[in-house]
């Protein structure tokens, strides 16, 4: 974290896709990327030029940023948050003759306080931008996100603040049975687990999304409606109960399915 904090950014980072392209016949939306972030702070130094370009400007706005970190900065009240504080600089940079660069930041650190500017954050975490994720670690049962599913075929990654870990995978609502997510799971001990399958409901999402459980006794297949909202903690829907050796897998496909097909994360519950 910086040491010179001049005011908090909190927004998740949000960049919209950059443009529409056809892949495999289907339209595709490129580049957008949504993270959730926790409050941070701004470094006086991201407004500050380089020393050897100019000594009296102070830039609240374009500041000194990554392109992923300006995706979270952009936002109206950060931008008024610096302006405030760029202008206290200012005004300690006229009062002492300085370049802006050698501002003190110790006294221009006693001001914003002394003015209610907020500089650290000391709150609980948040996650997602409001708690909407749900952090694998808070799971009971052996879980598989999506993150550490074999894919095959075309799913495109989506990071929006709900679900298991940070997002899901989705194929486009194409229906063509080329893609796959196969959640592979090692077992503590062999014995009937109940399956449980993550997804976020939407009424663009498929009501006949196939799912094939790879039990002890043979195959197994399933059908899942992804629009119904899952019932257990708003974020699981039961395929039932079954027999597992020391492994298990659980295969989401989109072979004929009638919208999106969101892959999330699997969980294995002991059924004992």
């Amino acid at each position: 974290m910086p040491e010179d904090s001049v005011g908090l950014a909190s927004y998740n980072m949000d960049s919209h896709h950059c443009q529409m392209t056809a892949i495999e016949g289907a339209v595709r939306n490129e580049g957008n990327v949504e993270i959730g972030v926790n409050p941070y702070p701004i470094a006086y130094r991201a407004l500050t030029p380089k020393r050897g370009e100019c000594t009296n400007l102070l830039v609240p706005v374009a500041l000194s940023s990554s392109h992923i970190a300006f995706g979270s900065i952009r936002m109206e009240p950060v931008f008024m948050i610096l302006g405030q504080s760029a202008a206290t600089a200012s005004a300690q940079a006229i009062d002492a003759a300085c370049a802006v660069q050698d501002v003190d930041y110790a006294k221009l650190r006693e001001r914003l306080l002394a003015d209610r500017q907020i500089l650290d954050y000391t709150g609980p975490a948040k996650r997602g931008g409001g708690d909407r994720y749900t952090a694998l670690d808070s799971l009971q049962g052996i879980v598989v996100d999506d993150t550490k599913a074999t894919l095959a075929g075309t799913w495109t990654p989506t990071i929006l603040p709900h679900g298991i870990h940070q997002g899901y995978v989705h194929d486009g609502a194409a229906g063509d049975g080329k893609s796959v997510a196969a959640f592979h799971a090692k077992l503590p001990k062999p014995g009937r687990y109940e399956v449980q399958v993550a997804y976020s409901p939407n009424e663009n999402r498929a009501t006949n999304v196939p799912v094939e459980i790879a039990a002890k006794g043979g195959a197994e297949k399933r059908s899942l409606n992804q629009r119904t909202p899952p019932p257990i903690g708003g974020l699981f829907a039961s395929l039932g109960t079954f027999e597992f050796g020391e492994t298990a897998e659980v295969r989401l496909g989109n072979e004929g399915a009638d919208g999106h097909v969101i892959a999330d994360a699997v969980r294995f519950v002991p059924a004992d």
